[in-house]
């Protein structure tokens, strides 16, 4: 619910934040569309296998006119993939403005170094004990 003493007021940070909230969705919806504008024009133009515009008569391409779909339907995805493009590019400045730092609401002193402790001496290897008594002969 929008607050009425702040509805004159459109620097209020409130306004601007669902002014900021429709815009991002709005640019969402139609990165979305062109999305499928996209595709679908993607397909439908006649390629080396004819493709899905087979399937909706682009072989006879008497619905485009004498020329054929290939001028109109190059020309519409060009501009598709050009708002296809700006919408891209401006979901990601909306969404490096609105991004927070995770350390932006910890408060208090940043931690301290502590000191490693002082190194241990190797330990030195254990002796041999030497043998009491030589082997006895092998078949003896």
């Amino acid at each position: 619910m929008l607050c009425l003493a702040h509805r004159e007021n459109p620097l209020h940070p409130r306004h601007n934040f669902f002014i900021f909230t429709f815009m991002t969705f709005a640019v969402i919806i139609l990165h979305i569309v062109v999305c499928f504008a996209l595709i679908s024009i993607v397909l439908l133009q006649h390629g080396k296998g004819a493709g899905i515009g087979a399937a909706f008569g682009g072989s006879s391409q008497t619905v485009f006119g004498s020329t054929g779909a290939a001028p109109f339907l190059a020309k519409l995805t060009a501009a598709a993939a050009i708002l296809f493009m700006l919408t891209s590019l401006s979901l990601t400045f909306i969404g490096r403005q609105q991004e927070a730092s995770v350390m932006q609401k910890v408060k208090g002193k940043p931690a301290t170094k502590q000191k490693a402790p002082a190194p241990t001496p190797p330990a030195q290897p254990a002796k041999k004990p030497a043998p009491s008594a030589p082997p006895a002969a092998p078949g003896k």
